[in-house]
């Protein structure tokens, strides 16, 4: 089972409004681990799934707190018993999202984003049509390059590729309902925060959310 990051620490939305679900998708190196990090790091009522994955740890990576790492006979086994929300394969690994973990979340109110990629997108917004999705690009190929570089964990071989794939990635980007460029990291955290607030913000949501008070006005 997934685990979602950021401890509870009592702030939660009205218990009767379920979350809202986010999909934030972008190619390898446009910063979205970053930004996510950051943003959960300023709003306690995000949480973030742990997704499965059978690719190696990178350095510094933790079992359990970056991905669970498990073998691909043990992914195969969760996908049999549909387990995953949505998975995918990218560069010779498979991904997944525990449908059971996120559901938990959205119905303890908890707002949930997904780090996934937009194949994993296309099959969560069959499920859930009102997710709101925002892909992160980067502010040009020369930058994504060099970012690739300067994590120096991959060969330049594997950069080439990986540099081939993210221009198709970020084919996809009109199918999502926010695009935000990753230029200057506090302006793209910025768009992040106000994306959320805005769905927050939505008539529907708050009508619900603050059902008492918006009786005694109309």
């Amino acid at each position: 089972m997934i685990q979602l990051s950021t401890l509870d620490n009592g702030i939660r939305k009205h218990v009767n409004q379920p979350g809202n679900l986010f999909i934030i998708t972008a190619a390898s190196g446009a910063g979205k681990t970053s930004l996510v990090k950051a943003l959960l790091d300023k709003d306690t009522q995000i949480k973030t799934s742990i997704s499965h994955t059978t690719r190696k740890p990178r350095p510094g990576e933790e079992d359990g707190v970056h991905y669970h790492f498990v073998d691909e006979d043990a992914f195969l086994s969760i996908l049999k018993k549909s387990g995953f929300l949505e998975s995918a394969q990218v560069h010779s690994a498979r991904y997944g999202t525990s449908e059971k973990a996120v559901n938990e979340a959205l119905k303890a109110g908890y707002d949930v984003i997904l780090e996934i990629d937009w194949q994993g997108a296309v099959q969560v917004r069959k499920l859930y049509p009102d997710a709101v999705s925002v892909f992160i690009v980067p502010p040009s190929l020369e930058t994504l390059a060099e970012r690739l570089k300067n994590r120096a964990q991959d060969s330049e071989a594997v950069i080439a590729k990986r540099l081939a794939v993210a221009r198709e990635e970020m084919r996809h980007l009109v199918e999502f309902d926010y695009v935000t460029i990753n230029d200057k990291f506090d302006d793209a955290l910025q768009d992040l925060i106000a994306i959320i607030r805005t769905q927050r913000l939505k008539t529907n949501i708050q009508v619900e959310r603050h059902s008492t008070l918006i009786q005694t006005l109309v």
